[in-house]
């Protein structure tokens, strides 16, 4: 079953229900990647609260999409890390370097607002 990609406003969510597979993370970079495009979005978020293994595949599928998505203009933040996840990730050295992390989805939102706000302040 794909990932659900939600559209609300200019921000893009995709809520992680279960681990994925490995063509199911790269079916979910491609659909990000083009649905950026289609709905000229802002921000991606990335919802992985669900999950209780976040492999070095999926992290650097993870960090890809980021990318991606900040190739096209838009920022990403990952949300809902679980602890025990945060803790296998850095004892395996897996890391987001440059992508936003947030503790939960209301957490990501706020992150994405503020930037917008000091953005229009700059600008």
């Amino acid at each position: 079953m794909p990932v659900p990609i939600l559209k609300q406003g200019d921000v893009l969510i995709a809520s992680m229900q279960e681990a994925l597979t490995d063509h199911a993370l790269l079916e979910l970079r491609d659909r990000l990647s083009e649905q950026v495009g289609r709905f000229r979005a802002r921000a991606v978020i990335i919802d992985v609260g669900a999950l209780d293994v976040v492999d070095s595949f999926a992290t650097r599928t993870i960090r890809g999409i980021a990318y991606t998505a900040k190739l096209r203009g838009a920022r990403t933040v990952v949300v809902g890390i679980q602890p025990q996840v945060a803790f296998a990730m850095v004892q395996l050295g897996l890391t987001l370097d440059g992508v936003a992390t947030a503790l939960d989805l209301e957490e990501g939102l706020s992150l994405l607002r503020a930037e917008a706000h000091g953005e229009a302040d700059a600008g």
